[in-house]
């Protein structure tokens, strides 16, 4: 019996002339994901892709696994091939689905009939379809309000297909179509999830990281590295630039007042993230910031942060609460490691007493015993990048 899985593109049918640009950029990103599986036949028709496995030993649970993460799809199941008749379509029926039928008591069928060539209508071919399912297995009723399973007999351009239920898809839309942005990543809870947010709405991810040896330990990029990988799960491949940040550190805490070390770390940090961003053709820098969540993300003090930067900044993650952010993190696996006990460069210098009302002015004054533009020029000099998937 021929399985394959069928997928359901969702939003994307609401894009009109270029509908199409969207479901090759997700069929590209299926062909990616699903790599080294084995050999697959990858086609669309009429709002569906199909994926069909072309080798006996192709790992099916984990390709299904993998294609719940990819953006771009509303929903997907496991599918059963037969041939356009209904004697195929009923003795599949019953074969088909005879492990499921085991473990419900209820039921429903639902068909659609896409080519229209068929000569049975919709309520026909539920009509028989059930009727074949309750004569094979007694135990089962019709339920069309709320069954234990839904059934779905399709009628397409290639075949007939059979299914029992649907998975819901990771939705949002395909990775590359929205174009690149680049993440500043602390390797806390927040910065994961903008991340993992922004790919959601077809953002071609980049990261960028701060480390700060020996304040910070080797131990802290490893964490940020494991948290990319998860969120690369759905996003693809990050390009990850490492940027050396302890001279700056040093500098901000010999020349600059205490209570705006934070800030001032973060305007540089933002300087240096343009930088990197927009050679690597980044149009936009994302950060994991939420309004109100700590000193260094009031209101004033965001407009100081940005007031250095010509990029837009996006912020996901800015009307949500702490608890909001912390199930998203569950939700994408990446909340156990996020609360590692390996501190980033921020948390290490964090003042006593931070700045919560800084003007633009006063930062200024704050940082002008800096050397502003050699320290971006050593520190964009000495980064360093890779990739992780």
């Amino acid at each position: 019996m021929k399985e394959i899985i069928l997928i359901k593109n969702g939003e994307l049918a609401l894009k009109g002339l270029n509908r199409s640009n969207f479901e090759n950029t997700l069929i590209k990103n299926i062909k990616c994901r699903l790599s080294g599986l084995g050999e697959t036949e990858i086609k669309k028709s009429q709002s569906t892709i199909y994926i069909e496995p072309e080798s006996e030993d192709y790992d099916f649970e984990e390709a299904l696994k993998r294609v719940g993460q990819i953006f771009g799809i509303a929903a997907f199941s496991r599918a059963c091939v037969c041939e356009k008749s209904m004697k195929d379509i009923l003795s599949r029926s019953v074969e088909y689905l005879s492990t499921v039928a085991e473990n419900i008591k209820t039921f429903k069928v639902e068909a659609k009939r896409a080519d229209k060539r068929f000569p049975l209508t919709s309520p026909e071919i539920c009509s028989q379809t059930g009727a074949a399912l309750l004569k094979s297995y007694p135990h089962l009723t019709v339920d069309v309000h709320n069954p234990d399973c839904v059934v779905y007999v399709e009628i397409r351009d290639f075949a007939a297909y059979i299914r029992a239920g649907q998975l819901k898809g990771a939705g949002g839309l395909p990775v590359g179509t929205a174009g690149k942005a680049s993440v500043l990543i602390s390797g806390g809870i927040d910065s994961p999830v903008a991340a993992w947010t922004m790919a959601k709405r077809g953002l071609k991810l980049n990261a960028i990281h701060f480390a700060s040896p020996p304040y910070t330990s080797p131990r802290a990029e490893l964490k940020v590295r494991s948290l990319l990988k998860k969120v690369a799960a759905y996003s693809g491949t990050i390009s990850l630039a490492v940027v050396p940040f302890t001279e700056i550190q040093d500098e901000i805490g010999r020349k600059c007042p205490e209570d705006y070390f934070t800030l001032i770390m973060r305007r540089m940090m933002m300087r240096i993230s343009e930088r990197i961003a927009r050679a690597s053709g980044s149009l936009a820098l994302i950060t994991g910031e939420s309004l109100g969540q700590v000193a260094s993300q009031t209101l004033p003090a965001l407009v100081t942060t940005d007031s250095v930067v010509a990029m837009p900044v996006l912020r996901p993650l800015i009307g949500m609460d702490k608890e909001e952010i912390i199930s998203l993190s569950r939700r994408i696996d990446t909340f156990e490691t996020s609360v590692l006990p390996y501190e980033d460069c921020c948390t290490v210098f964090t003042p006593r007493h931070p700045k919560t009302r800084p003007t633009l002015d006063s930062c200024a004054n704050a940082e002008k015993e800096l050397d502003i533009d050699t320290l971006i020029e050593n520190a964009v000099n000495k980064t360093e990048y890779s990739y992780i998937d």
